[in-house]
């Protein structure tokens, strides 16, 4: 049995009616660029996670750009965020002339300890950036109250967890602003790139429009240096496909780590640690990440059997080489290396089958009978 990492093939063969319409409806309005259905999903979207404004934009790595440049981000100034993370977030950063600080992660959720950040605040620090790893929230409530007490922005970074909550907030609610990615294999993907800044910040939200197309207000004219990034409007016409299933994916998604959940542990018991819902969090499962031995050579056996699997993510942001000027040393963040070595994330998209899942877990279980 082959059991893919993703397959969006069936979803699209159940959307292909809807998707075909929008698709032409766009090519006859012949309005491509910041037309209505980025408008619409602009709106729709930000009415989904509770925040007055949505901006559309190229992709998620441009998302956390503007939303750091809007905030006032910019040469000389620090940001604090997690080392285990894909480096988007930290090259947002660093391309805006700040410097990301980075801090060790909580090992049960993979997200940013926040007893760790204080410590890392220096007079140079302008925000933090939570990243809510593989659809889990970060504890918003504890980094918040950091921000507050030392007048820092917090943006979220949210390409992984559209559709997560924290005590009952969403994704945006808590912080300055948060940013997401329509990436196609995210749980709301497009056909492409695409991203969203949300806010309830109204003059960020209005910088952010600015910055997103070259920084001109009003037209041909510049008063800040901005970007070409814009939703594009046939991604947008896709996502208004997508979006009204995106609760009802979730749930699928979170059935399916609950199957996988209670077969390892029937399986293989302790020996690999599964996905923890922290209690007052809700979890969109964007990923289904296990910790276990012999990670790199599970791994490879899986494949052999048919079963792709990833790691996110091999090396850990502070021992990249391109943040080697930071002087970072290995064994400095030792949660955030030791989950680089053990973290596999295993098949997981709202159609995976439950024999297909029962194929995973016996093959992970016989790996383990045979080779430990």
């Amino acid at each position: 049995m082959n059991v893919p990492m993703l397959d969006l093939s069936e979803q699209y063969e159940q959307l292909k009616p809807e998707i075909m319409r929008v698709l032409d409806e766009v090519m006859r309005s012949s309005r491509f660029i910041l037309g209505d259905y980025v408008k619409k999903m602009e709106a729709e979207i930000a009415a989904y996670s509770r925040a007055k404004h949505g901006i559309g934009c190229g992709n998620g790595s441009d998302a956390i750009h503007i939303a750091l440049q809007a905030a006032g981000v910019g040469p000389g100034d620090e940001v604090i965020t997690t080392s285990f993370t894909f480096f988007a977030t930290a090259g947002a950063i660093a391309r805006l002339g700040a410097k990301p600080v980075f801090v060790d992660i909580d090992p049960v959720t993979f997200n940013i300890d926040p007893a760790q950040i204080e410590a890392a605040v220096t007079e140079k620090t302008k925000a933090i950036i939570p990243v809510h790893l593989y659809g889990q929230m970060a504890d918003m409530e504890a980094i918040v109250a950091i921000a507050k007490r030392h007048g820092l922005v917090v943006i979220e970074d949210a390409a992984q967890a559209i559709g997560a909550k924290y005590q009952g907030k969403c994704v945006g609610e808590l912080g300055t602003a948060a940013t997401y990615s329509f990436f196609p294999t995210k749980n709301l993907g497009a056909y492409g790139d695409g991203g969203m800044i949300i806010t309830n910040d109204d003059e960020l939200a209005e910088k952010c429009r600015v910055i997103r197309v070259h920084g001109s207000k009003p037209k041909y004219y510049h008063h800040v240096l901005g970007y070409n990034s814009r939703l594009d409007e046939m991604q947008a016409a896709i996502l208004s496909v997508k979006f009204p299933h995106l609760d009802r994916w979730t749930e699928q998604r979170r059935q399916h780590a609950a199957t996988y959940t209670r077969l390892l542990q029937e399986a293989v018991g302790d020996l690999v640690v599964t996905p923890k819902e922290v209690e007052g969090r809700y979890h969109v499962f964007h990923q289904y990440t296990i910790r276990v031995p012999k990670r790199d050579e599970l791994q490879a056996f899986l494949k052999e059997q048919g079963i792709a699997t990833m790691v996110y993510y091999p090396l850990p942001l502070h021992l990249q080489p391109v943040f080697a000027s930071l002087g970072y040393k290995e064994g400095q963040l030792p949660e955030a290396e030791k989950a680089a070595k053990e973290a596999l994330s295993l098949p997981m998209f709202p159609e995976l089958k439950e024999e297909q899942q029962q194929y995973v877990v016996e093959k992970i279980a016989e790996f383990y009978r045979h080779f430990v």
